[in-house]
């Protein structure tokens, strides 16, 4: 063999055992990925990866765990599992292409992933030639704008004409804003609302936030006319509403009269910027504003009440109504919009030059440049979107690509862009509901062409649980199959998952902890102890009490750890007869009713009972006295049919009225006095058959009524006395006090007094009168000379 010859042998040798050892690493490595401790279901086995299988066949490695039924196709193979009782749903991709359509192609396509994968498909967008076009003039009407507003009606049909140059169909609409009609974005005075220019001299209309004027249309001697009629309005602040007022002409699809064939512009022309979503809370307005339509009358009917739109809001209505966007602005305000841009897919921004002078060439430039920049936005129509990943590549006419480039510019009229589009899916739902049919919930992805009135629907369908797929050995063989049948009940005509159905709804356990769900049916757990067994591995022989050694006494079943019995038996481990008669007591009830029989003996429900039947009770309240309210009824309503039904009612016992009840002997005689003093007697018996409460016709009244008379006899003397017994005291006490009062001292003369008896002004008389000598009272006199002032404080 020439060295040549062996040379080229030896590298097609170490080339074949590279490729061997690649391909056995990579197929090693994937078993060991679906091969984990930790995929004891088909539906834990399919979220490992792509590559993962699972095998439903009964047979399939019997007495081994559950989570070697999980490997790649080509093992489970080599493992003995039949390919038709292998789970493995692959990657799909469907395309729909009986829905034609002349820009977007294709318009439905259906892709069914698994946790891990990617499926990869292609949108072709084609640009028209002469767009049906539809503009809607939305326009700033404060003072500011007065001369812009002045030469809109000559630009307006100028504007018309032009753009038939580029337009087979061209129609136009007018609406007009300024700002939210409260404080502090207008002065509230009362004369301010009605004319905010009163100031000024000016006559002003009132401050609104969008009132719609025309809608679309193609008659331009009707838009000139509402042009001429148009009034300035004003505000307080710098910022305008127009986020409000595009939201509205976006979303207001029938009042604003878009058509559905044509292109959508919307011409905002303002000299301020806009007020944003956290502005409204300067007004005490703090309600998100809900992305509806809100026109009244043509009027936005809640500019007082929600806040102005967030911009992720705004882009994603003038998107879903397929809006181009064009900013005509003055130069001041000129870098505030080019920031806002970015933000909003399919804007155009143009300077605005004094009065409006280049309105046309902006409009014109403006539908140009946004026709030749063809991109599309996806939006994941789904809570969960964070599963989801989305890889956009564009390939534009001339060839070119970039990865992750969503957009081609100068696109011209009849060319095609291509965009290549991947989707792939990180993990299933947490919470996985019940599968639609044999496949997950369905995810609904949108690829929208900016500007454009057409798009393309993704249906994504999430692999996340076992279908029992493969052929009919599903069905035709229970046996060896552990797919749930045809005929398993559905919850109203809707499909149960796999999962559920292993699921007790008593104890909400997946097969009671004790089993493994295999394809919808439970695979019980051995166990040393005995067997474990039943549609939810809820039964075993071995973990219920027993009685004389036998499981359940022999007369019920061992479920999830108690022992269910069979009718006639109850207890713990069943072995009582669910009979009471031996619990019954005289009275026919069930332990008095006073208490359970359990196990053919009274249980009494409370402590304070006790005997045989719960019949005594030490602490309770005696038997006459328990009849008093039956007893009191019948002796005020009387004995006729309709009062004693009613009372009956009330009584536990036949109540009847007899003449002398001195000669009833079994039972207990008691007493019940009325209101009326008098008192009846009644008999209790119940030891017959049917417990009786027999009242005595007649009453003992008189002797009540001496007692009670000698009572209040006896009361009201002893009041009697009290009162003459006060009486006299009083009269005593005032003749004592008469008698010391009674000696009245003589008026004293000073023009008969000693003169060395009479006080100094330095002196002061102090006399002591005694009484009792009524002839000749007695005085003493004693002189105190007062201490001068002086003496006191020196």
């Amino acid at each position: 063999m020439s060295p040549g010859l062996l040379q080229h042998c030896n590298l097609v040798l170490r080339t074949a055992v590279l490729v061997s050892l690649v391909a056995f690493a990579s197929s090693h490595s994937a078993d060991n990925k679906c091969g984990s401790p930790l995929a004891m279901t088909c539906q834990e086995c399919l979220s490992r990866g792509p590559d993962c299988a699972w095998c439903f066949q009964k047979s399939f490695l019997d007495g081994v765990p559950s989570s070697k039924r999980c490997d790649s196709v080509a093992q489970l193979m080599l493992k003995g599992c039949r390919e038709e009782f292998i789970e493995n749903p692959g990657v799909q991709v469907e395309l729909n292409m009986k829905l034609s359509s002349s820009q977007v192609s294709p318009q439905d396509i259906s892709i069914q992933l698994l946790p891990g994968s990617e499926a990869s498909f292609t949108v072709e967008v084609t640009q028209l030639e002469l767009y049906p076009v539809d503009l809607y003039y939305l326009v700033d009407v404060s003072a500011s704008m007065q001369d812009n507003l002045d030469q809109l009606k000559t630009v307006g049909v100028n504007l018309s004409h032009r753009m038939k140059e580029h337009s087979s169909d061209f129609q136009v609409g007018f609406g007009s804003f300024v700002d939210k009609p409260v404080s502090p974005y207008i002065d509230v005075h009362p004369s301010k609302i009605s004319n905010p220019c009163r100031d000024y001299e000016v006559n002003c209309r009132p401050a609104h936030g969008f009132i719609h004027v025309l809608p679309i249309t193609d008659n331009m001697t009707e838009f000139k006319h509402v042009i001429q009629q148009q009034r300035i309005s004003g505000n307080m602040d710098t910022p305008e509403g127009g986020f409000d007022a595009m939201l509205q002409a976006a979303v207001c699809q029938k009042d604003i009269g878009w058509r559905p064939e044509a292109k959508h512009l919307l011409l905002v022309m303002t000299d301020q910027p806009s007020h944003l979503a956290l502005d409204s809370k300067l007004a005490g307005i703090v309600v998100p504003h809900d992305g509806h339509c809100h026109l009244k009358d043509g009027t936005y009917s809640q500019s007082a009440h929600m806040e102005h739109p967030t911009i992720g809001k705004l882009a994603e209505k003038l998107l879903e109504n397929s809006i181009y966007s064009v900013f005509a602005v003055n130069e001041m305000q000129y870098k505030w919009y080019e920031d806002l841009v970015p933000l909003l897919p399919g804007t155009f921004l143009g300077r605005l030059l004094p009065k409006a002078s280049n309105l046309t060439d902006l409009v014109v430039d403006a539908y140009k440049k946004l026709l030749s920049d063809v991109g599309v936005e996806i939006e994941i129509k789904d809570s969960e979107a964070h599963r989801f990943w989305v890889s956009v590549t564009a390939v534009c006419p001339n060839g070119s690509t970039a990865a992750g480039s969503t957009k081609c510019t100068n696109v011209q009229p009849k060319q095609k862009v291509f965009f290549n589009i991947t989707v792939g899916m990180r993990a299933c739902p947490e919470k996985y509901d019940s599968p639609q049919k044999e496949n997950g919930p369905e995810v609904m992805l949108v690829v929208k062409p900016v500007g454009f009135n057409e798009s393309t629907t993704v249906r994504v369908r999430q692999a996340c649980a076992c279908s029992c797929g493969g052929a009919g050995p599903c069905h035709d063989n229970p046996e060896t199959s552990l797919c749930v049948s045809g005929d398993a009940p559905a919850d109203e005509g809707d499909e149960r998952s796999l999962m559920d159905s292993c699921r007790d709804v008593k104890t909400g356990l997946m097969c009671s902890g004790r089993g493994t769900c295999v394809c919808g049916a439970c695979v019980c757990d051995p166990s040393n102890l005995g067997t474990i067994y039943g549609k939810f591995c809820e039964m075993d022989d071995f973990s219920c009490p027993n009685e004389r050694g036998i499981m359940c006494a022999g007369h019920g079943q061992c479920v999830s750890g108690e022992c269910s019995c069979q009718p006639s038996w109850t207890g713990e481990s069943c072995g009582c007869r669910s009979s009471t008669e031996s619990c019954l007591s005289a009275d026919g009830l069930v332990c008095s009713g006073h208490g359970k029989c359990v196990c053919g003996k009274c249980v009494c429900d409370h402590l304070r009972r006790f005997g045989p039947f719960c019949e005594k009770c030490t602490t309770c309240s005696n038997s006459c006295q328990s009849h008093w309210s039956c007893v009191d009824c019948h002796l005020s309503k009387g004995f006729a049919a309709n009062d004693s039904l009613q009372c009956n009612r009330s009584c536990t016992s036949l109540v009847v009225y007899v003449d002398d009840i001195s000669e009833l002997t079994r039972g207990k005689h008691c007493l019940y006095h009325t209101r009326e003093q008098c008192v009846f007697k009644f008999h209790v018996d119940m030891a017959s058959h049917q417990p009786q409460l027999r009242i005595s016709r007649h009453a003992d009244c008189v002797s009540s009524y001496r007692y009670f008379q000698t009572f209040l006899s006896v009361f009201l003397l002893t009041v009697v006395l009290g009162l003459g017994i006060l009486a006299v005291m009083r009269l005593l006490l005032r003749g004592r006090n008469r008698s010391l009062r009674g000696h009245v001292i003589e008026q004293f003369d000073d023009s008969n007094k000693i003169l060395s008896y009479v006080p100094t002004p330095n002196e002061k008389t102090i006399t002591y009168r005694r009484d009792g000598l009524p002839e000749h009272p007695m005085e003493m006199h004693v002189h105190v000379h007062k201490m001068p002032l002086h003496d006191i404080y020196p």
